[in-house]
Protein backbone atom coordinates (compact mmCIF):
# COMPACT_ATOMS: atom_id res chain seq x y z
CA UNK A 1 0.00 0.00 0.00
CA UNK A 2 1.30 3.16 -0.64
CA UNK A 3 0.33 6.61 0.45
CA UNK A 4 -0.16 9.69 -1.72
CA UNK A 5 -1.61 13.48 -1.78
CA UNK A 6 -4.38 13.77 -4.11
CA UNK A 7 -2.61 16.81 -6.17
CA UNK A 8 0.77 14.18 -6.80
CA UNK A 9 -2.13 11.92 -8.19
CA UNK A 10 -3.72 14.28 -9.68
CA UNK A 11 -0.48 15.40 -11.58
CA UNK A 12 0.60 11.92 -12.03
CA UNK A 13 -2.07 9.97 -13.23
CA UNK A 14 -1.02 7.83 -15.89
CA UNK A 15 1.62 6.65 -13.99
CA UNK A 16 -0.11 5.41 -10.90
CA UNK A 17 -2.42 3.48 -12.91
CA UNK A 18 0.45 1.62 -14.43
CA UNK A 19 1.85 1.12 -11.31
CA UNK A 20 -1.71 -0.09 -10.07
CA UNK A 21 -2.18 -2.46 -13.40
CA UNK A 22 1.48 -3.63 -13.40
CA UNK A 23 2.49 -3.73 -9.85
CA UNK A 24 -0.87 -4.55 -8.98
CA UNK A 25 -0.09 -1.69 -5.57
CA UNK A 26 -2.57 -0.25 -3.62
CA UNK A 27 -2.88 3.59 -3.71
CA UNK A 28 -4.62 5.48 -0.69
CA UNK A 29 -5.03 8.59 -1.91
CA UNK A 30 -4.85 11.37 1.12
CA UNK A 31 -5.90 14.79 1.49
CA UNK A 32 -5.25 17.35 4.49
CA UNK A 33 -3.28 14.58 6.46
CA UNK A 34 -6.86 12.21 5.85
CA UNK A 35 -7.16 9.09 3.92
CA UNK A 36 -9.74 10.09 1.22
CA UNK A 37 -10.05 6.91 -1.05
CA UNK A 38 -8.20 4.09 -1.81
CA UNK A 39 -7.56 2.62 -5.49
CA UNK A 40 -7.04 -1.04 -5.45
CA UNK A 41 -6.03 -3.19 -8.65
CA UNK A 42 -9.19 -4.47 -10.25
CA UNK A 43 -9.86 -8.83 -10.55
CA UNK A 44 -7.57 -10.48 -12.98
CA UNK A 45 -9.54 -11.93 -15.92
CA UNK A 46 -8.75 -14.15 -18.72
CA UNK A 47 -9.72 -15.23 -22.25
CA UNK A 48 -11.26 -18.79 -23.05
CA UNK A 49 -7.73 -19.55 -24.80
CA UNK A 50 -5.80 -18.67 -21.36
CA UNK A 51 -8.37 -20.68 -19.52
CA UNK A 52 -8.26 -23.87 -21.25
CA UNK A 53 -4.64 -23.80 -22.37
CA UNK A 54 -3.60 -26.15 -19.74
CA UNK A 55 -6.10 -28.39 -21.08
CA UNK A 56 -4.08 -30.93 -22.68
CA UNK A 57 -2.24 -31.77 -19.72
CA UNK A 58 -5.07 -32.83 -18.18
CA UNK A 59 -7.16 -35.34 -20.60
CA UNK A 60 -6.05 -37.75 -23.27
CA UNK A 61 -6.31 -36.60 -27.06
CA UNK A 62 -8.96 -38.68 -27.37
CA UNK A 63 -11.27 -37.41 -24.61
CA UNK A 64 -10.58 -33.91 -25.83
CA UNK A 65 -11.57 -35.36 -29.72
CA UNK A 66 -14.76 -36.67 -28.33
CA UNK A 67 -15.49 -33.35 -26.09
CA UNK A 68 -15.20 -31.13 -29.35
CA UNK A 69 -17.41 -33.08 -31.20
CA UNK A 70 -19.83 -33.63 -28.66
CA UNK A 71 -20.04 -29.84 -28.08
CA UNK A 72 -20.92 -29.52 -31.85
CA UNK A 73 -23.81 -32.04 -31.59
CA UNK A 74 -27.48 -30.43 -32.19
CA UNK A 75 -29.01 -29.68 -28.95
CA UNK A 76 -26.00 -30.20 -26.81
CA UNK A 77 -24.53 -26.53 -25.85
CA UNK A 78 -26.66 -24.24 -27.71
CA UNK A 79 -30.33 -25.98 -25.63
CA UNK A 80 -28.14 -25.23 -22.51
CA UNK A 81 -26.93 -22.17 -23.32
CA UNK A 82 -29.35 -18.72 -23.02
CA UNK A 83 -28.85 -15.11 -22.86
CA UNK A 84 -29.33 -13.99 -19.54
CA UNK A 85 -31.15 -10.73 -20.04
CA UNK A 86 -33.17 -11.81 -22.35
CA UNK A 87 -37.07 -11.48 -20.66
Amino acid sequence: MHEMSVTDFARNMKKVFDRIEHNHEEIVLVRNKHALARIIPGTTFMTAREAMSDLYRTITPEAAENWLRESRLPGTVESEARDPWES
